[in-house]
């Protein structure tokens, strides 16, 4: 059977709009990074402490995904995607109008809230229409449109930011936010709420020790990208030497890696995602350590970062891990993933900022992402190992018949 066969008709459509929504959340959560000089310097803050907007940002993930998976399990899925892209909107247009670096910090808060609860849905209602063999490519469909909006969104963005200046880049997510609202509205598959679910259940990925494990695979592993691309836009202007037009095409070529790593690494992995992640947390390991010595050239720059951008794939395969082994818990699984990573996106950016401060330089973000992957692989190995122990229980207790 091709892939295409594989996948019911109408089903590429609604997983375009889903898409779209991630296109205007991958665009407000990569693109303040970009921005981050232009905010602080029109904040009056310096560029660590500008930083933590993007940390807000990520605590806001980290809280709201699993409040808001648990307290709308009894909504229509197609509602609550809705209701959180209207929250979007509504959240960056306060961040645009944000009058001092205080308020920016609380509206990013609350513009990071509903993310890991969309993601979380969005791949529910992408894998519930294909085959069970197609679930991987169905989420990395939806995910192609966080990767695709650092690949158009946030060199977009930036420019936008560096000719009218930072507040607009906000306005725009708000306008794709809104965009998003209509194209769930119009194609999502209307579903039924579900007032007799079970909350408790959700929490059951709670006592689960290999949901906690995948999560904090990506909660340590992903911090060394968030590390290096926090602070990328520095790095270029200040040790590169690149000029100024310059930095949107470096930045659109990181979307370019992860784009290319969420729409091949999937198809590679199959059903095997665990194998598949720790060869990205390995190769993260890799580049993220040739980081300081290729930020010293322009071309050694740009291949850099498209080979950190590849190891984006890491947030699809766990995902679909996630599925696998969560159970009834599904929706505070899938949601629980994006606090994970923006646990990352805390860490790493305020990892990175304290090596900065510290004097070690701009480039020292590279060695802190090795840092973080490295514990990401840890964490990745002792998943593996507990995989196998339980494989081999339950071989034994079917071939053992006094443990039948």
């Amino acid at each position: 059977m091709t892939p295409s066969a594989s996948i019911p008709r109408g089903s590429g459509i609604v997983h375009a709009a889903l898409a779209l929504g991630g296109f205007a959340i991958g665009t407000t959560e990569f693109a303040t990074m970009s921005i981050l000089p232009l905010f602080a310097r029109d904040l009056h803050v310096d560029l660590p402490t500008g930083g933590q907007a993007i940390s807000a940002y990520a605590i806001g993930v980290v809280v709201g995904a699993p409040l808001l998976a648990v307290g709308g399990a009894r909504q229509s899925r197609r509602t609550m995607l809705i209701v959180l892209m209207g929250w979007v909107a509504i959240a960056n247009l306060l961040s645009a109008a944000a009058p001092s670096f205080g308020w920016l910090l609380l509206f990013r808060f609350l513009s990071g809230l509903p993310h890991g609860a969309y993601f979380g849905l969005a791949a529910l209602v992408a894998a519930s229409l294909v085959e069970d063999d197609r679930r991987t490519v169905a989420v990395g469909r939806v995910m192609a449109g966080l990767t695709v909006a650092t690949v158009v969104g946030v060199p977009a963005a930036n420019l936008l930011a560096q000719l009218g200046g930072w507040r607009a880049s906000f306005v725009v997510v708000a306008v794709l936010a809104v965009a998003t609202v209509a194209a769930v509205w119009a194609l999502v598959p209307r579903d039924r709420s579900r007032p007799d679910a079970p909350l408790l259940a959700e929490l059951d990925a709670l006592r689960n020790a290999r949901v906690w494990l995948t999560l904090g695979i990506g909660a340590i592993g992903f911090g060394g990208m968030f590390a290096i691309y926090t602070y990328l836009v520095p790095t270029l202007t200040e040790v590169t030497c690149a000029p100024p037009l310059a930095v949107p095409f470096v930045l659109a070529l990181f979307g370019v890696g992860m784009t290319l790593g969420n729409l091949l690494v999937p198809r590679l992995a199959g059903r095997r995602p665990m194998p598949a992640a720790g060869a990205l947390l390995l190769w993260a390991v890799v580049t993220a350590a040739l980081y300081p010595i290729a930020a010293q050239r322009l071309w050694s720059m740009t291949a850099i970062v498209v080979a950190i951008g590849l190891g984006g794939a890491l947030g699809t395969l766990l995902q679909t891990r996630l599925m696998d082994v969560a159970g009834r818990a599904q929706g505070l699984a899938a949601a629980l993933n994006h606090s994970a990573f923006n646990t990352a996106n805390a860490l790493g950016p305020w990892l990175g900022g304290l090596a900065i401060s510290a004097g070690w330089g701009w480039t020292s973000t590279g060695w802190v992402g090795a840092g973080l992957a490295l514990g990401g692989l840890a964490i990745w190995a002792v998943a593996l190992a507990a995989d196998r122990r339980s494989a081999a229980a339950t071989s034994f207790r079917r071939h053992d018949p006094q443990q039948a």
